[in-house]
């Protein structure tokens, strides 16, 4: 299904329209087939206009068993298209998705949707019969039935995925490229023989903006991302890691370009994964790790010797469900205070949080630009909806893009010593390069007196340091860019958002403000130090509500250093917000401000 999912979206893209996916799948590898919680999804929202989610509702839904029914029935409109695989209906499939009969003769199911029975497996078979494939070999292929059925219904071009289906099985297994052909053709030439679904829709191109375009997912983005900082910089990236849901693609991603002398390293455990990127920085490289909250965890000790070092170090936290392993294939965005709080000892860090799939490209870049110019590690706050959503993206040219300007110091002049935390106007120390000659500096987590860099258990100079740092920190907010409001600059309500509630969001507030609402949107993409100017803004609005898929912590965030008494919309389901569930809420507080309005005039 994922596969599949993939295979419509790219089709979609090349056809012109703006595109947004959400992948839904199981944690485990091989999740017991025809039960609910092996029910393997992808949704794919395709349109003429600009679009930001995926999609809140289902216009159309393909089922193949009545697990993959009764899991997603819910999210399909009323008047819907619910197409269901007829043959994966039956006793043995009733049993394991745990219901009584058949749920497609269920009279809300009847009378709410348009409801079209097909035997795909049958026909499926019976389209590559003469192929000399055994049964089961023939019947796999009747996703590409379904398929090829989706495709006549939205008008899309069999093409892309027939060069998929060669491609990917030609050379090595030439029976299964030509039934899975067999079997796209075949679905889409029932929709177009039949009756049964009338008229067939056509989305036509989006209006984007003019260039050359790519489907990308998020992990995808931070992976290209980093590759050119480091050629922005003139660094050799070196990136260390550990395998874990839902990072592990920018480790399959990164594999992929060693010719851009890009290393990779899968360590024994995330420890010595944050150990050898922190190594590859003091050896003067591109120093990046990354994992998901039960990683980052475990990488805590070794980032706050990053800090203590002051070191330029990238890590990245693909946020999914928890505590603990939780929800690994979900989303969530719970672990912000781990990202700004859990290191012992005051050890703060810069920290971005990448909006969309195709914004995780310019985050990884601007990460590197933030360690560098303050030589200190990085933290991205990326999530599992981001990661594994996809949307057209803009190649950029990345020869408008500022140069990172590393430079590193070479021997003092005369007798005079070097100072390994001396500090520029950034407050960053050098970078110095093991090896070279007159800056031999001792380096360690036990603090460091201030220029020498020598053990010290000095009560003022720790306090110096301690301070030091946070500030060197706390300045970036005057490098940052100024945070943006979209829609109006003050008034009513403000919504705020981070992360991958961005679209569902941006979403919410256009249609509030369509029906004539006073909403501005504030999201933001840096949230260590957050923008100078965000204090101001957020006393510029009546009611502020921050929305976040974890119970409040960008909220008491903001409480604690700007005193507004923020609103929550929180959601822990490992579902991202649905654009209607935004809408309500902030309605529901127009309606009180208007309430309040009314109450205070008559007195």
């Amino acid at each position: 299904m994922q596969l599949l999912g993939t295979q419509l979206t790219n089709t979609s893209a090349l056809a012109g329209n703006d595109v947004a996916t959400f992948p839904d799948f199981p944690a485990e590898i091989r999740a017991p087939r025809g039960t609910r919680a092996g029910v393997s999804g992808f949704q794919v929202q395709f349109a003429s206009e600009e679009i930001f989610t995926p999609g809140d509702q289902l216009d159309a839904l393909v089922v193949m068993n009545p697990a993959a029914l009764v899991t997603n029935i819910g999210d399909l409109r009323k008047g819907g298209i619910l197409i269901a695989n007829e043959d994966g209906f039956n006793e043995k499939e009733y049993k394991l998705a745990k219901v009584a009969s058949d749920p497609l003769e269920a009279e809300t199911i009847q009378e709410s949707y348009r409801v079209f029975r097909v035997p795909m497996t049958r026909l499926t078979r019976d389209a590559v019969a003469e192929l000399g494939l055994g049964n089961k070999e023939a019947e796999r292929c009747k996703n590409f039935f379904a398929m090829g059925l989706v495709y006549w219904l939205f008008g899309r071009s069999l093409e892309p995925t027939q060069k998929f289906i060669r491609d990917k099985f030609a050379k090595k297994m030439p029976e299964v490229a030509k039934a899975n052909e067999v079997a796209l053709q075949a679905g889409w030439s029932y929709g177009e023989t039949t009756e049964a679904f009338g008229l067939s829709y056509r989305v036509e191109a989006a209006h984007l903006e003019p260039g050359t375009y790519r489907n990308i997912m998020g992990n995808q983005a931070i992976a290209m991302g980093l590759i050119a900082a480091s050629s922005l910089s003139g660094k050799e990236l070196f990136y260390s890691t550990y395998p874990i849901t839902p990072a592990s693609d920018i480790l399959h991603e990164l594999t992929r370009y060693k010719n851009f002398g890009v290393r990779t390293f899968q360590a024994e455990d995330e420890i010595a994964a944050c150990g050898a990127a922190i190594g590859a920085a003091f050896g003067g490289g591109m120093g990046v790790t990354a994992s998901s909250g039960p990683g980052i965890a475990l990488k805590a000790e070794a980032m706050g010797l990053g800090v203590m070092l002051e070191l330029p170090l990238i890590v990245i936290n693909v946020q999914r469900g928890g505590p603990s392993t939780g929800l690994p294939t979900k989303t969530e965005q719970s672990d912000l205070l781990q990202a700004m709080f859990a290191r012992n000892g005051e050890a703060p860090m810069p920290i971005l949080a990448p909006q969309s799939p195709g914004d995780c490209f310019h985050i990884a870049v601007e990460a590197w630009r933030i360690a560098v110019e303050c030589m200190v590690p990085v933290m991205i706050l990326s999530d599992g909806y981001i990661a594994n959503g996809s949307e057209p993206w803009k190649i950029p040219d990345v020869s408008q893009y500022p140069r990172i300007n590393v430079v590193h110091p070479e021997m003092p002049e005369g007798d005079a010593p070097f100072m390994p935390y001396e500090r520029d106007e950034n407050l960053a120390r050098p970078w110095a390069i093991p090896g070279t000659p007159g800056l031999m500096h001792r380096v360690g987590g036990l603090e460091k007196e201030d220029r020498t860099g020598n053990i010290s258990y000095d009560p003022a100079n720790h306090q110096h340091m301690v301070n030091t740092r946070a500030r060197k920190v706390a300045e970036i907010a005057e490098r940052i860019p100024p945070q943006q409001v979209w829609g109006e600059p003050a008034g009513d309500i403000l919504l705020i958002s981070w992360g991958g509630t961005f679209g569902a969001c941006h979403s919410a507030v256009l249609a509030c403000r369509k029906a004539g609402l006073s909403v501005g949107h504030a999201h933001l993409r840096y949230l260590n130090p957050f923008p100078a100017n965000l204090g101001e803004i957020l006393h510029g609005f009546k009611t502020v509500v921050v929305a976040e898929l974890n119970s409040g912590q960008l909220r008491m965030l903001l409480r604690a250093k700007y005193l507004v008494d923020c609103e929550g919309i929180n959601k822990v389901q490992g579902k991202p917000f649905a654009v209607h569930e935004l809408v309500d809420e902030i309605k529901v507080r127009a309606k009180a401000l208007h309430a309040d309005a009314v109450h205070q005039r008559s007195h």
